[in-house]
């Protein structure tokens, strides 16, 4: 029986799928083919037609007394109680309509068509456009029997443009009285019903347009992404940072731990491989005398995904001449404030329930005190890298072979101390194992001067005191080269045209590459990466 219902069901959907396509060939035998519409007097979107007229209205209506109505029936009244009530509301209404239409305010919308309500001459429908929905009042006497006819045949998901002017209905609603309609596009499938919009989530991310068209919530989050991304754009010209582009295709992938994508050029006969990073090639623009630089772009690693990583995301690295990782913590502590003030409207937000506040001093540990706070184990005390293996094998961390110390008291960070790091946090000083491109800390060798920045048990961002000694970055390329020959897939390699820009000379730098996409998560109170990417990387289906 079920299969029964579902065949009907397909067959049902195939016909008003043929429904909508005779109706585009009616259309376009009159000579009215919406698709040879080339633009349209768009004068308003929705939200600014809403605050015309209420600012309209109070103007127009401000020395006007409200007539005083009888006090309103209750239920079970008597009919002709209820009557007069009616009659008195409706006269009142019809008194301010004649004051307000008298210059009502002329717009000319457009948008999709997600509802409509037919009523013999008269009809009701919902206009969708990039700010919200309007309601449109449609009548055969201002539109004329063709054009009213073509309205009435019209199908939901249909893009339409419309002119007329404002007023007020009974129930206080603002509306649009349409005297001008024209038909801009006909859609030919089908929308998701209205009030259940687009559930599932497979198809939000593959068909993120008609989530777009059905989810409010959806929409607003792309609108804030664009809003961050500006604002973090107008934060750092304020501190006189170039925008700047450098390459995605590239011969050395450096600049970070990651397995880079691959591909070829056929015309220089080349491999070539996606960027994993920004940083070599802004840092060679500092050599280059550009003091204070930064990009915003797509990288690419050829990793897992999951609800917080994608395999493309947007990265933003900055690099500033003449100062250091300190000098990082205060921008970006300073950032992210700001962000929140003029994006969210306030330093305290709230991510999946919990309260993080961005207007406190983000509070500072090093690496190796963060581990001792939550693990007990001090690894300042642990002298050999053997020792420090043993310590991963008492607590079941599993680690490769050729681990260092560093890298083991890194694995002891991810496994104890990570899921604690709620409120902003500023983890500096890591080891010098996993830090090949960041200043060694003068009083530690051991140490570089780099932090990471983590809200909600996430990382944030990732600084450096940028290494601008040639010799010692030669050697920490060297222990990459090593590590990649041992099995470590994701090493750096040597960079020859970088060690010759930083030979040239590389003032004191501080570095910084923050996760946009991971940040849009935090401001916007979205659970999953893939809600925040418009179209995020999905297995392709079964054709």
């Amino acid at each position: 029986m079920a299969k029964k219902n579902n065949n009907e069901q397909v067959q049902d959907i195939g016909q008003l799928l043929k429904v909508r396509r005779e109706k585009l060939v009616a259309l376009q035998k009159k000579g009215e083919d919406p698709f040879q519409i080339t633009s349209y007097d768009q004068t308003h979107h929705s939200d600014e037609v809403k605050s015309l007229y209420e600012e309209y209205e109070a103007e127009a209506l401000k020395d006007y007394v409200e007539p005083e109505l009888p006090p309103e029936p209750e239920e079970g009244a008597d009919n002709e109680v209820v009557a007069a009530y009616r009659k008195a509301k409706k006269e009142a209404y019809n008194a301010r309509r004649e004051i307000l239409d008298a210059n009502a305010p002329k717009v000319s919308v457009a948008g999709r068509m997600m509802f409509k309500r037919v009523m013999g001459k008269a009809s009701f429908a919902n206009i969708r456009d990039l700010k919200g929905d309007i309601q449109i009042y449609a009548s055969k006497d201002a539109l004329g029997d063709e054009l009213y006819s073509v309205f009435k045949k019209c199908d939901i998901g249909d893009i339409w443009g419309v002119k007329g002017y404002v007023f007020r209905t009974m129930t206080g609603e603002i509306s649009i009285h349409a005297e001008e309609m024209v038909l801009l596009t006909k859609s030919l499938q089908i929308l998701p019903e209205k009030y259940h919009g687009l559930t599932d989530t497979d198809m939000r991310y593959r068909q993120r347009y008609v989530d777009l068209i059905m989810n409010q919530e959806s929409r607003e989050v792309f609108v804030k992404r664009s809003q961050i991304i500006k604002e973090i754009r107008n934060f750092l010209a304020g501190r006189d940072f170039m925008e700047v582009e450098t390459p995605m295709l590239v011969h050395n992938a450096g600049g970070a731990a990651a397995r880079p994508f691959e591909t070829h050029y056929n015309s220089l006969d080349e491999d070539v491989k996606l960027r994993i990073s920004l940083e070599l090639y802004l840092k060679r623009l500092i050599v280059g005398g550009l003091e204070r630089v930064y990009e915003i772009g797509r990288v690419f690693r050829n990793e897992g995904v999951d609800t917080r990583h994608n395999p493309e995301f947007t990265l933003m690295e900055l690099y500033q001449a003449y100062t250091d990782y300190e000098g990082m913590m205060e921008l970006t502590e300073s950032m992210f404030r700001y962000l929140a003030e003029n994006v969210c409207g306030s330093a305290k937000i709230t991510y999946q329930g919990t309260e993080i506040d961005l207007g406190k001093p983000f509070a500072r540990m090093t690496m190796t005190e963060a581990v001792k706070k939550y693990s007990g184990v001090d690894f300042d005390e642990v002298k050999s890298d053997e020792e420090a293996k043993a310590l991963a094998d008492e607590r079941d961390i599993e680690y490769e072979d050729f681990h260092k110390k560093g890298d083991i008291l890194n694995l002891f960070f991810e496994e104890f101390v990570e899921e604690h790091l709620i409120q902003p946090t500023f983890i500096m000083d890591h080891p010098l194992e996993i830090s090949p491109l960041t200043k060694k800390k003068p009083d530690d060798p051991t140490k570089v001067e780099r932090f990471e920045l983590f809200i909600n048990t996430w990382e944030m961002c990732n600084a450096y005191s940028e290494l601008n000694d040639p010799i010692d970055q030669r050697e920490r390329f060297a222990m990459q080269d090593a590590n990649a020959e041992a099995g470590d897939d994701e090493a750096e390699h040597t960079d020859e045209d970088f060690l010759n820009a930083l030979e040239i000379g590389m003032p004191p730098t501080g570095g910084i590459g923050y996760g946009i996409d991971r940040l849009v998560m935090l401001l916007t109170d979205s659970a999953a990466i893939r809600d925040v990417l418009l179209f995020p990387t999905l297995k392709q289906l079964d054709k």
